[in-house]
């Protein structure tokens, strides 16, 4: 009798969410340098496949993340003040005056004053060329980077006015035709060099991270928030591509209704597309936003997936979301013509809150595994939380960025939701954090992905962002380097192993 074939067991990978400005560093806020490096070494230590991060752009009014001045440059405030002073742009005098700082809290005002002055002392040496082969290097940078002009000459000209926003400016800057971009960026020479400097060192050091996470068999989730900020560059230079009105303003804006986390749904204030003349247009700023993104991480995670089928446009000027209407999006069309362009899609869908049969048929159409939430789980109705409903082309999380951190869910949870919690994992709920990172791995979905915060069993005041929210903790959350322990990595290697990830 011939011996049977022995069928190949699914793949099953895991990991931890963690954003850059949450590691330890000197400076005030989280940044690419030896913390980073040192996160690696843990999550290999610990047997872990997947880095999740969330948007990695320059972000603007607010701290989040979720509204960046470009949908394409990356975050001056990560980069390595020390890896500048290695390549001879910093010197130990420019570090004199360095605030004292929370180690567990970014402070953005005066971190952002003190990254800033670093930055810019930074490219003045640069420009008085004390590395020629660091200049060669960023000239390469510039000529292949096509977004980059008009992000650095956006950029530049908010700091002629002051960081007002584009529509406050005169219509020479806020709608210039390609004569009077040229004569601008000639007139703000300086400005948009600086600006395409931070963009090369920021790359530059990120794809030396990635390099070295990849290396080690570690790959990065990356994540793009599917609206755009009305003050960024995209909307600047794309007008056409965005519902507004002559003078610029929008016309409607996205949000949410009310939902699991405000009875007077989200209003996100972004401009809404023009799906028809990005159609016509064969949705070629999609393309390239997706291919520079993929080009910066390995899956990505694409916020309100909803939204591709069907958004909520509530009218420009209303003061919550409640008054707005379902409008239809582009559908699988917009992805046929991405996945011609860039093959086939290492994307997960954010598919929470109010879904429709029609938003699962686009996700599932594609094969983008969903998310399951398991602090969603627990409300006593039977629902596809629940680790026994999930499917395999799925990503697990105890919670996300969006949620409280497990201990601070389990402490303010009602008493049935912590019954029904404690009877499911078998568990006394006092060490809650772990038994729903067990949960999270045991279950059959594909990834697992777990918040480091949750890793560190720390609490409520630990979460990273409270929706509808802006200031306090939101964004600021930072870890001590300590907390990166031999013993946590063992435990979660053990975890790992024991559930097949």
């Amino acid at each position: 009798m011939a011996e049977e074939t022995k069928k190949p067991l699914p793949e099953r990978l895991s990991g931890i969410l963690v954003h850059p400005t949450s590691f330890p560093s000197p400076f005030g806020i989280g940044d690419l340098g030896e913390g980073a490096y040192r996160f690696i070494d843990f999550l290999e230590k610990a047997g872990q496949k997947l880095w999740q991060v969330l948007p990695l752009g320059h972000t603007g009014f607010g701290d989040s993340p979720y509204q960046a001045f470009s949908s394409f440059a990356g975050q001056p405030l990560v980069i390595d003040p020390k890896h500048l002073e290695g390549l001879g742009l910093l010197t130990g005098e420019d570090f004199l005056g360095m605030p004292e700082w929370d180690d567990t809290k970014v402070d953005y005002g005066p971190a952002i004053q003190f990254k800033t002055k670093l930055l810019k002392a930074a490219y003045e040496r640069f420009k008085a060329n004390v590395n020629p082969e660091l200049t060669a290097e960023y000239n390469a940078f510039v000529e292949k980077t096509e977004w980059l002009a008009d992000y650095a000459l956006f950029m530049a000209a908010k700091d002629y006015h002051d960081g007002r926003s584009w529509l406050e400016w005169n219509d020479e800057f806020s709608n210039p035709n390609k004569t009077q971009k040229k004569a601008l960026t000639k007139q703000l020479e300086d400005g948009v060099g600086y600006y395409q400097f931070i963009q090369f060192m920021f790359f530059k050091e990120w794809f030396s991270l990635k390099e070295y996470a990849n290396n080690k068999g570690i790959k990065i989730i990356g994540d793009i928030p599917i609206f755009v900020s009305i003050d960024s560059a995209d909307v600047w230079a794309n007008k056409e591509l965005f519902q507004l009105t002559k003078e610029g303003f929008p016309v409607v804006v996205a949000g949410v209704p009310p939902d699991y986390f405000s009875e007077t749904g989200q209003l996100w204030g972004n401009p809404l597309y023009k799906w028809e003349t990005h159609k016509k247009k064969g949705y070629s700023w999609w393309i390239e936003r997706l291919k520079v993104q993929l080009e910066v991480t390995d899956y990505l995670r694409i916020d309100h997936f909803r939204g591709f089928d069907t958004y909520w446009a509530v009218p420009y000027g209303e003061e919550t979301a409640i008054n707005g209407e379902w409008k239809k999006g582009p559908g699988p069309d917009l992805f046929v013509a991405i996945e011609a362009a860039l093959g086939k899609l290492p994307i997960i869908a954010e598919d929470l809150g109010d879904i429709t049969q029609d938003v699962i048929d686009l996700r599932d159409q594609f094969e983008f595994p969903g998310m399951k939430i398991l602090q969603f789980a627990f409300d006593g109705e039977e629902n596809d939380f629940l680790p026994h409903y999930h499917g395999y082309n799925s990503v697990c999380y105890p919670g996300t960025h969006d949620n409280d951190t497990v201990l601070g869910w389990y402490k303010s949870a009602p008493e049935k939701t912590k019954d029904i919690v404690r009877r499911y994992l078998n568990t006394d709920g006092n060490n809650i954090s772990w038994d729903l990172i067990r949960a999270c791995f045991a279950s059959p979905a594909k990834y697992a992905i777990v918040p480091i915060q949750d890793v560190f069993s720390l609490d409520e005041n630990s979460r990273m962002n409270i929706p509808g929210t802006s200031g306090g903790i939101c964004w600021a959350f930072r870890y001590r380097k300590e907390y990166l322990s031999d013993f946590l990595a063992d435990r979660l290697k053990s975890v790992t192993e024991l559930y097949g990830r």
